[in-house]
């Protein structure tokens, strides 16, 4: 999802490498410095993750797998090539608790498998190389891939009313302005570091459902509930908003609001016919 708006942001910029897993599994140390050698980068944006997140606590091998070791070996052969690497992370290595948003230096607690995974990968990358960009985001969607707008919009087909929780809080974030953030941080020179790019603004995944229902023209009933009725193996962060701090300071100019990213993003697929 968010790696095909990558490519196609950066390439007017940039000579673009787009891998697939097939073409380069990053948990694989010697495929990853045979490729990168071969290539020779300036930038390499690490998009690959293993996102599922209660499978995640069953699968604890996979999730460290990708999510802590794939940065390790990128980081690695990135520190010996002199590219820089950038590290895309999440909200869920904060644990929800508090009530204002996380900046890039808030401590960091997760609570679940996935989200220790990534914070493993984030240690990694900070470790083994010197020219970094982490960048974490949260509550992605876009025109590639199964995300949380499709869903409520495949589901409102599918039911007689939706039932959405209203105690998570967070920051729906359109992959093609993340991408386009990340393509405008490449262009500040030294400005390595954390970062976290969301569209401004949160709300909870039922105030993000009935806004997509809104804005495509949809009548459905959504009822709110509680996170526990869903009886999920993975905890989730109750509030996880994510003040976006440093962009600014470094050039980068703040997303916009998640209510104007979604409403272009549904005219888009409602042109693809999806």
């Amino acid at each position: 999802m968010l790696g095909q708006d990558l490519c196609s942001v950066l390439q007017s910029q940039w000579d673009v490498y787009g891998l697939s897993r097939e073409q380069l599994d990053i948990a694989q140390y010697l495929r990853v410095d045979e490729v990168l050698k071969k290539i020779k980068p300036a930038v390499v944006i690490n998009a690959a993750a293993y996102t599922q997140v209660d499978n995640c606590e069953t699968n604890q091998e996979e999730a460290y797998r990708v999510n802590a070791l794939g940065p390790r070996n990128l980081s690695v052969v990135c520190q010996q090539i002199g590219a820089a690497l950038v590290q895309i992370s999440t909200d869920y290595v904060f644990d929800g608790k508090g009530t204002q948003p996380y900046d890039e230096y808030s401590p960091t607690n997760p609570l679940g498998v996935y989200g220790k995974s990534k914070l493993a990968g984030e240690e990694l990358v900070k470790t083994l190389t010197n020219r970094y960009y982490i960048v974490r985001t949260a509550w992605l969607y876009g025109k590639n891939g199964n995300n949380f707008v499709k869903t409520i919009l495949r589901l409102a087909a599918e039911r007689e009313y939706l039932t959405v929780v209203d105690d998570q809080t967070g920051c729906p974030t359109y992959t093609k302005d993340l991408a386009a953030a990340i393509a405008e941080l490449l262009e500040q020179p030294g400005s390595y570091g954390v970062y976290h790019f969301t569209n401004s603004g949160s709300c909870t995944w039922y105030e993000f459902a009935r806004e997509i229902l809104k804005i495509a023209g949809i009548e459905k009933d959504v009822r709110p509930i509680k996170s526990h009725e869903l009886n999920r193996p993975a905890p989730r962060p109750h509030y996880s908003v994510l003040a976006n701090n440093l962009g600014p300071l470094n050039g980068v100019k703040p997303l916009r609001e998640w209510q104007q990213a979604l409403k272009e993003f549904l005219n888009e697929i409602k042109l693809m016919g999806d």
